[in-house]
């Protein structure tokens, strides 16, 4: 699931929310993305898929939790950021994965 990046955290927990993932993205032109990632499993599609589950309210948590990430691990605080969502649905033994990059932006909050 790692899709070329480096982990940096797992499950950082903040007043605000909590980042499931936090990884490193070296393949850009210009230097390291840092990604937040959002992982969402659904065992159906039912009600929407992963994705769908991330409405604004969940979006502004991550921003405010990526602040305070960014906040406690200066040496991230130029890189720039994106935030994807994995979304995984189907038998939890075998799930389909679906991975959203750049899923939505902070500005857009």
């Amino acid at each position: 699931m790692r899709a070329g990046l480096r982990e940096v955290a797992a499950n950082a927990n903040y007043r605000g929310g909590e980042l499931d993932l936090v990884m490193l993205d070296g393949s850009g032109r210009d230097g390291p993305t840092l990604v937040f990632v959002e992982v969402r499993y659904r065992q159906s599609g039912a009600f929407g898929g992963g994705a769908a589950s991330v409405d604004v309210g969940k979006r502004r948590k991550l921003v405010y939790a990526a602040q305070s990430f960014l906040g406690q691990h200066r040496q991230y605080s130029n890189f720039p950021c994106r935030f994807d969502v994995v979304e995984a649905d189907g038998d939890p033994q075998a799930p389909r994965i679906n991975w959203l990059r750049d899923a939505f932006r902070a500005d857009d909050i």
